[in-house]
């Protein structure tokens, strides 16, 4: 069956479900279920219409999950916030995550092989494959008959969950980013220990030239941490991290947001890959150098993910460059341990003061999603929960956790995080996360992103300047007072330096799933992968030669030819979001 006769079929199916549903109706239940909303500190009576206090039907039920995240801190829905999101909705999560941070990628081919899929599934990069085989719902009459919320939440900006100009169904709700997204915080750049900061006078950091000097004095002062030899600076190239740590930042040190493998041409729309730029080649030059000096981990291409993480946790590191998530683990050991001079700041670092670090760039509502399985039970029902999660107590209820046990409402009605609360979100991070649950439901609806209020006037999420600020350890604020800053994000450029990106975030946007473009893709990707440690290993006098023949070995493996058919697929974008003809 091709895949649009295969779809259908599935949406013949889905319409023959919706009706049924309605014809069933229950009509009564958004009355009893308000009346059973609990003690969340949401004021739902304030909130727009069609946004009942709980999902209209509370009959048990059980929805199966796939997420292509790892989820270390989940605990089968029995911490309190999932405790309160099945009293209130009846929907009980059985999660499956990809243990093996591997993006999903061997379990969702199994999945679209076999034709067994769950309920849901967040398939991140990989979801053109499931789309391709007609394993997923276009979710556009669901959300229109039965998402009040989420239509309200996306607005204006429903035109950006399409799929395609060709293909306009909406396939996923982008859930792993909120809506009006307005960062106060940093938690990407170069990262450097507190302890080096402080013990080199909180030096000024703002090269690649400043980052590598303060690796070498301080090594040069400390060869050993906790009687083992420390470690200058160490990177995670362990199956796709490699991009985290190891190439994305070449663009972001050499002026260019975050584009995935290419570099967009802002007047143009031409995508080239971005290891063609003749600055970033100067970037891994750089490394190749420290390389050759001793200052970055022999074992940084050859280690694995948890091993890289084992030596962050022992505290020997001084620094990495990378993004907190992909460390969090490891840094959050170190809080547990009361070791905060060995956790890291966060810093703009360039190749050179002519560049500028676009981390706040805005794309637009982007972010990978979740997606509703063809074979799912009950896909009205699925949506409802789906559309409770965004409403403002599902909101509040998985951001806040719950009113009187995790924060409190004073007089002013300001909601307030209690003093033992906050030092178990900085020093007991996951036991706190596994316990409350606070930060585990992100993924299971559309939501606000930080710096949005809600009906009461306060805001969604906990990630506001007051908040942050008080999230912070001792130590952490002793660097930024050095640094005549509040929060890691006044060391940044701002967002209002730069203008959004009108092609949005790219590492979602679909691709063929099949045919020359991923063949060419496949074949550049191993080609990078082995070609640029080898690169930076290289004896310093061989690098030219070496990254020359890398970029000779992108063209003959077909780069020309991909990166033109995804030039088309990014105008294709610009054309579906902005009205623009290009």
């Amino acid at each position: 069956m091709n895949r649009k006769s295969t779809k259908t079929v599935f949406t013949l199916m889905l319409l023959s479900t919706m009706l049924i549903a309605g014809c069933g109706g229950n009509n009564n239940n958004a009355a009893n279920n308000a009346a059973n909303s609990g003690n969340t500190g949401t004021n739902t009576g304030n909130e727009a219409a069609g946004n009942n206090a709980a999902a209209e039907d509370t009959s048990p039920i059980t929805i199966t999950f796939f997420g292509a995240d790892t989820s270390p801190n989940w605990n089968n829905m029995q911490d309190d916030v999932g405790k309160a999101i099945t009293e209130k909705t009846g929907v009980t999560i059985e999660a499956e995550y990809d243990v093996a941070s591997g993006g999903g990628e061997d379990k969702i081919a199994l999945m679209a092989a076999s034709g067994e899929m769950p309920d849901l599934i967040f398939a991140k990069g990989n979801l053109g494959k499931l789309i391709d085989a007609g394993m997923v719902l276009d979710m556009t009459d669901l959300i229109e008959e039965h998402a009040p919320n989420m239509k309200k939440l996306f607005s204006e900006n429903m035109n950006r969950l399409k799929y395609s100009n060709e293909d306009q169904a909406i396939y996923s709700i982008p859930t792993n980013a909120g809506v009006d997204q307005q960062s106060f915080d940093a938690t990407g750049g170069f990262e450097l220990q507190h302890r080096v900061l402080k013990e080199l006078g909180y030096p000024e950091i703002k090269t690649t030239a400043d980052f590598e000097k303060a690796l070498k004095d301080y090594v040069a002062l400390h060869p050993e941490t906790d009687g083992q030899p420390t470690i200058p600076l160490t990177l995670n190239a362990d199956d796709w991290k490699i991009m985290i740590t190891v190439t994305n930042p070449a663009f972001i040190t050499t002026g260019l947001p975050d584009d995935g493998e290419y570099y967009i041409n802002p007047e143009t729309y031409e995508a080239q890959l971005h290891y063609k730029r003749p600055e970033e080649k100067e970037y891994f030059r750089w490394l190749n150098g420290l390389y050759a000096q001793g200052l970055l981990d022999k074992d940084t291409f050859v280690q694995k993910d948890d091993q890289y993480k084992a030596k962050i946790a022992s505290g020997r590191v001084l620094g990495l460059i990378s993004q907190e998530w992909e460390y969090q683990d490891a840094e959050n050991a170190l809080k547990s341990a009361g070791k905060h001079e060995y956790t890291y700041s966060h810093l703009p670092v360039t190749m050179s003061e002519e560049y500028k670090d676009h981390s706040f760039q805005q794309a637009g509502i982007d972010g990978y999603g979740l997606a509703i399985s063809a074979d799912a039970k009950d896909p009205v029902r699925i949506i409802k929960f789906l559309d409770w999660m965004a409403s403002e107590e599902g909101q509040v209820l998985r951001n806040w956790g719950i009113e009187g046990k995790h924060y409190t409402v004073n007089a002013d009605g300001v909601r307030e995080v209690p003093a033992d609360i906050k030092d178990r979100k900085v020093n007991d991070v996951n036991n706190f996360t596994k316990e409350s649950g606070i930060g585990l439901y992100g993924v299971f609806g559309a939501k606000y992103g930080d710096g949005v209020k809600d009906s009461t006037g306060n805001y969604y999420t906990t990630s506001f300047p007051e908040e942050i600020v008080a999230s912070y350890s001792a130590v952490e604020k002793e660097t930024l007072a050095a640094y005549n800053a509040t929060t890691w994000k006044d060391l940044f450029p701002s967002e209002d330096e730069f203008e959004t990106k009108e092609w949005g975030a790219l590492y979602n946007m679909p691709v063929p799933t099949d045919g020359q473009y991923q063949v060419i893709y496949k074949k550049t990707e191993d080609i990078i992968r082995k070609r640029i440690p080898e690169a930076i290993l290289s004896k310093p006098e061989d690098f030219d030669k070496v990254y020359d023949a890398f970029l000779a070995e992108l063209d003959k493996a077909g780069a020309k030819d991909m990166e033109a058919e995804y030039t088309g697929l990014v105008k294709q974008r610009v054309e579906l979001w902005t009205g623009k003809d290009l």
